[in-house]
């Protein structure tokens, strides 16, 4: 275990292998935090098994299981790499969740407040995100997908994740966008840009987003892009009940991950619940 350091060209050199593997760019993003903030960790000394534990027990006091593991995947990516494989962790067990808590989903009005506080703001960029996610259910990082062509044609192209999915975009939202372009002077290309003609960043969208809650009165920890993906799957599967066509739409490899998007608070799995009624 002697000699082994984390440094800026180690992490160079993994990035440079998650180009070549061509993994997308949200996943070496998220990849090359995560080593970065275990390197902050450690403080530059040397890699050992058991700063890998210590590291592991300290993310567990300070964030979600989930969170936990896929930091640690992130971080046994780079120890594969570097061919570190006796310093991997195993990730933590996680019980499949039967309902979701209720402070944490955003519900179809408190949605609805948000566009019309934006909207209000005079906002009409933030106010045509939101219904754009919310109404497609495609992630923020596909946002530039949706394009003048794409809308006029009333169906976006989608390359995430090393797949390519059709996204179909509804008449309503098509006749908007079409029209906010217009305004904008947009004739062609991506149409949620910067003043400077680039790609809207997810931390721009998560400020500006989390700048309507005390006016529209919906709680800040409800309000986050991916959550307006989780209301477009919950919303959809009420009507079409069919989980593999959802995970079609949303673009996942695996259904298991489209369950965790559909389960509903424990108000409304108690409600089924009581209406059993298998009390005699």
């Amino acid at each position: 275990m002697k000699g082994r350091f984390i440094t800026a060209k180690v992490i160079a050199e993994f990035k440079e292998h998650l180009i070549l593997e061509e993994r997308s760019e949200i996943t070496i993003e998220k990849y090359i935090r995560d080593v970065k903030a275990f390197a902050k960790y450690t403080q530059n000394s040397a890699i050992t098994k058991e700063t890998v534990i210590t590291y592991k027990k300290y993310l567990q006091e300070n964030y979600a299981v989930r969170s936990v593991n896929s930091m640690l995947a992130s971080i046994n990516s780079l120890f594969v790499f570097l061919g570190w494989h006796d310093s991997k962790v195993k990730s933590l067990k996680l019980q499949q969740q039967v309902f979701c808590p209720e402070e944490k989903e955003l519900t179809k009005a408190k949605y609805a407040r948000l566009c019309r506080t934006a909207e209000r703001k005079q906002n009409e960029r933030l106010n045509l995100i939101l219904q754009t996610i919310c109404s497609t259910g495609i992630r923020v990082s596909e946002l530039q997908y949706i394009t003048v062509e794409a809308v006029k044609n009333g169906e976006a192209v989608v390359n995430s994740k090393a797949k390519t999915r059709s996204v179909f975009i509804v008449k309503e939202l098509k006749q908007k966008l079409l029209r906010y372009a217009a305004e904008q002077g947009i004739k062609s290309g991506m149409i949620f840009v910067t003043r400077t003609g680039k790609p809207i960043s997810r931390t721009n969208i998560w400020r500006e987003m989390k700048a309507l809650c005390e006016e529209a009165n919906v709680n800040p920890g409800k309000v986050f892009p991916h959550n307006l993906r989780h209301l477009f799957a919950r919303v959809f599967y009420g009507i079409e009940k069919d989980i593999a066509k959802l995970a079609d739409i949303l673009g996942h490899s695996s259904i298991n991950t489209t369950r965790i998007y559909i389960i509903s608070t424990g108000t409304g799995h108690r409600h089924r619940m009581e209406n059993m009624r298998l009390i005699i």
